[in-house]
């Protein structure tokens, strides 16, 4: 394990780095779907290696966020990815029904908590905790979550508060370029690093919109201004706007020969203090002077004494009006800023907040401002601590579940170092300040090593040549030097800096420093003066506070290199941070816990449906269900009812397991763990997809008996209709057959009758036309039966021409069929014709000759034929008529020549 003094590895570990990156290679070779693991606590078995390899893995492949139990881990990219943080896919994130089945990232984090305070569930209030090292991403990921609820707590209807939330979101975007340049600076682990911690309250109304934000900041850096480490760099705005400030750094003070003479300027410092003088708008002599000059007041009668400063105490006189004006003006930066975005306090209820401080630090030469920094992240560790990991172990102590503690890393003895009562670092720091006499480093060294040897977390550098300590954090051993601390924590502003400043002409100087008629001048009637640590840790106290009265989300950054460089992956710094944020003693309770936690209640309500999957013995007695319960016994009976059902469904895991293991490897059929405790039942994730799976499946028995039922009816109510349908048709059918066949026998009636009486007409004619023939061509027949034969043989003739003339005709003017005698011969036999001398009857075809002759009689010269219309409609029509054929039964024609010839 990797171990930190003064920001530099030891040569043993570092020699180990190769071989680490050798074994990575080969795991990563050999298990390329370790990128594929979305939550770390998927990893076996969860150390240090495994989680560093799947990060790894993961980074390689572009994948920067992944899931650690309760928390998310954000590696810097160190490259811009635009669609990683797009409108869209915020918007996607919003509108999932459950974000968490998406990849992880930290719109899913915001999502999560915008529902927690949708859902009126206590605590209401949301918080999210950025950590980490610096320079691995804090203020970005703040950035974007800032800019995803400005999107999602937009009304969609309301224009008015669509406006409202782009106006708010577009001064706090715009606010954070303005709070780097006076808070941010240059270090040597991060070019862009928060000189100050901050707290963003984004403040929503009843209806979940973002109508207004506060920002509240801690421990700015002020001693930056005057002094800066090697090879950093002062505040950023310093190096974009010349203010006054920058000239009084150029003030410098010789060594006073007399006592008794203030200290003289050196080479051109009268020149800087004269610059300085006229852009803060104060006169030149009286700057000079208070610089130079302690006003003392003593007595009862308060008489005033000046004394010369030394050049040290010029110095710090010097550096502690350029601290006090530029710690005045970013408090009233703030406060403008808070004044532009805040809301109403009646216009709102509820808020998100995001806390984004400095991460640990640890340089080869720390001070005040970096014991501060490590004591804010040691109090955040521990909430962090509290709020999960000993709370969830507690909690399984109450519920009386044997649960296999893991020995977690426990930060309050390097809290009770720090701060403990009623001695400690920070108690014999606030005591040397309040002693008020000239203390030396060595001899704050020796106060705190002999007051606190018998704390473990103390710790002495035998080799080192300066007065230090070394507090072991939880992230690691730091140094820290004693040399100016006392000085650092007092602050000291003289009265007469205050005075001085009052006096400037220039307007925001005037309400940085306004007057106040009601000071007095004594210095005996003041109130005792707070000292940075104690300044710092009240406000810190109350940030705690509002965390603990919120639900807090965590978020770890961790940054792959130092270098600020993509696609770069530097074992030894991940691991490192690894350790100092905890991460693997998280894995390992998120993993080997129950973070899924149900009341009896709630869960008999949701999984009861299990029990049909469970096979009850026919003697057995039916439990009872939540509803006859309530009805049945009190509240003081309602656990003991419960535990039947309970069982009932528990009896149904070893079956739901099995059938699981079956779909997918028989090895895993071993139940998942769930342990049912005093009032809630405790299970793992893998055991709610199950228990999930189970009720899915239940519910979907119920649907496909529900189907089956609605089918079933369906089918019947179909079939009903479909006979009735048929019925109908049947009926229908039948009354339209009758009715066409009543139009049919009525019209074949009517063709019947007007048949018969054209059949009537026509025989009235051909009788009335042979009535005047003379029968010349009758065959001689033997008068031996009487006179009575000639009368029956012409009555028999002329009946067969008035029954069958029609055929006749017909069948003489046919264009196929039988030709020559056999034609005649059909002929004559249809028209029965008697037998004789074929000779003595000649009848002409009109395939014979042109013409037809009539058949009715063959009269002998010229006569006159008259057509008459006959009464059948459309029986003179063909549909394509023939010159060569009849067209009508009337249109007979007679040619003269073929009658005489006849």
């Amino acid at each position: 394990m990797l171990q930190q003094v003064n920001g530099h590895s030891s040569g043993s570990e570092a020699q180990g780095g190769g071989f680490l990156r050798e074994d990575l290679q080969e795991f990563l070779s050999g298990e390329a779907p370790l990128h594929q693991l979305d939550d770390l606590t998927k990893v076996n078995p969860v150390t240090l290696e495994t989680v560093l390899r799947c990060l790894q893995a993961r980074y390689a492949a572009d994948t920067f966020y992944t899931n650690a139990g309760c928390t998310l881990v954000a590696l810097n990219p160190f490259k811009p990815i635009p669609q990683l943080y797009s409108t869209a896919l915020m918007r996607e994130y919003h509108a999932a029904p459950q974000p968490q089945k998406l990849k992880p990232h930290i719109f899913m984090v915001g999502e999560q908590t915008y529902r927690n305070v949708k859902s009126l569930i206590e605590p209401v209030n949301q918080s999210i905790i950025v950590s980490g090292e610096s320079g691995a991403g804090k203020t970005w990921t703040s950035r974007c979550l800032m800019k995803f609820y400005a999107v999602v707590a937009a009304s969609p209807t309301s224009w008015e508060s669509h406006k409202i939330a782009e106006r708010i979101e577009q001064r706090i975007l715009n606010s954070n370029p303005v709070m780097e340049a006076f808070g941010n600076a240059c270090t040597l682990r991060n070019n862009n690093s928060s000189r100050f911690g901050k707290f963003i309250q984004l403040q929503l109304n009843r209806a979940q919109q973002m109508t207004g934000a506060a920002v509240q900041t801690y421990l700015l850096e002020k001693t930056r201004v005057a002094c800066q480490a090697s090879s950093e760099r002062n505040f950023h705005i310093f190096y974009q706007v010349l203010a006054g400030l920058l000239h009084l750094g150029n003030i410098r003070f010789a060594d006073s020969e007399d006592e008794s003479q203030p200290c003289q300027l050196m080479g051109d410092a009268k020149c800087s203090i004269r610059t300085s003088a006229s852009l803060l708008q104060l006169p030149e002599d009286p700057l000079l002077e208070t610089l130079q000059i302690r006003t003392i007041r003593a007595g009862r009668q308060q008489q005033v004494f000046r004394k010369p400063c030394s050049r040290a105490e010029c110095d710090t006189r010097r550096d502690c009006l350029a601290k006090l004006v530029y710690a005045r003006l970013f408090d009233w930066l703030v406060s403008v800023i808070n004044s532009s975005i805040c809301a109403d306090p009646d216009s709102w209820t509820t808020f998100i907040g995001l806390l984004d401080v400095y991460g640990f630090e640890s340089f080869p030469n720390n001070s005040l401002e970096q014991l501060c920094i490590n004591y804010a992240n040691e109090k955040l560790q521990q909430h962090f601590v509290a709020h999960y990991l000993k709370a969830q172990q507690e909690e399984y102590t109450v519920e009386g579940l044997e649960w296999s503690f893991v020995n977690y890393q426990d930060n309050q003895t390097c809290l009770d170092l720090i701060e403990g009562s009623p001695i400690s670092i920070c108690s014999l720091i606030n005591e040397e300040c309040r002693l008020n006499r000239p203390s030396s480093a060595a001899q704050l060294q020796t106060r705190i090593e002999r007051a606190l040897a018998g704390n473990p977390c103390l710790g002495h550098n035998k080799l080192s040549q300066e007065p230090s300590f070394i507090v072991v954090h939880y992230a690691g051993p730091v140094q820290y030097h004693t040399a100016g601390l006392v000085e650092k924590n007092k602050d000291p502003v003289p009265p007469e800096l205050n005075r001085l400043l009052q006096q400037s002409w220039d307007p925001l100087l005037k309400v940085l420093f306004p007057t106040d008629p009601e000071e007095q001048p004594s210095g005996q009637s003041r109130a005792p003066v707070l000292t940075v640590v104690s300044k710092f840790k009240a406000s810190l106290e109350q940030l705690l506070q509002v965390l603990h009265s919120t639900t807090p989300h965590y978020i770890r950054c961790i940054k792959p290199n130092s270098q600020g460089q993509a696609h770069i992956f530097l074992q030894e710094q991940v691991l490192s941070q690894l350790e100092a944020c905890g991460l693997v003693e998280t894995i390992h309770i998120s993993a080997a816990g129950f973070p899924i936690r149900i009341s009896h209640q709630n869960f008999v309500e949701r999984y009861e449906l299990l029990r049909r999957l469970h096979a009850r013995t026919s003697s057995g007695p039916h439990s009872p269900s939540p509803d006859e319960q309530h009805s049945e016994g009190s509240p003081c009976t309602e656990a003991a009812t419960l535990q039947p059902l309970l069982q009932d469904i528990l009896h149904t895991l070893p079956a739901l397991s099995q059938a699981a293991a079956t779909l997918s490897d028989p090895a895993e059929a071993t139940p998942a763990p769930v342990c049912c405790g005093r009032t809630k039942v405790f299970m793992t994730d893998s055991m709610l997809e199950l228990l999930e799976h189970g009720r899915a499946q239940v519910l979907e028995q119920c649907a496909r008996c529900i189907q089956r039922g609605w089918r079933r009816h369906w089918h019947r109510k179909q079939e009903r209709q479909r006979q009735a349908a048929v019925l109908i048709q049947a009926a229908i059918r039948s009354w339209l057959t009758r009715k066409h066949v009543q139009r049919l026998h009525t019209a074949a009636t009517v063709i019947k009758r007007a048949w018969k009486r054209w059949r009537i007409g026509m025989a009235f004619l051909a009788s009335k036309e042979l009535d005047d023939v003379e029968e010349k061509h009758v065959s001689p027949v033997p008068l031996s039966t009487g006179s009575c034969l000639l009368p029956q043989t012409q009555s028999s003739l002329l009946a067969a021409i008035i029954r069958l003339w029609p055929l006749g005709l017909v069948l003489a003017n046919a264009s196929v069929g039988v030709q020559g005698f056999r034609r005649k011969l059909v002929v004559w036999a249809c028209l029965q014709l008697p037998t004789g001398s074929h000779s003595s009857h000649n009848v002409q075809t009109a395939q014979e000759q042109a013409g037809i002759t009539s058949i009715r009689a063959l009269p002998q010269g010229s006569i006159k034929f008259h057509c008459r219309k006959s009464p059948l409609p459309y029986a003179d029509i063909c549909p394509e008529p023939s010159p060569y054929s009849v067209t009508g039964f009337n249109q007979i024609l007679l040619e003269r020549h073929s009658l005489g010839h006849a």
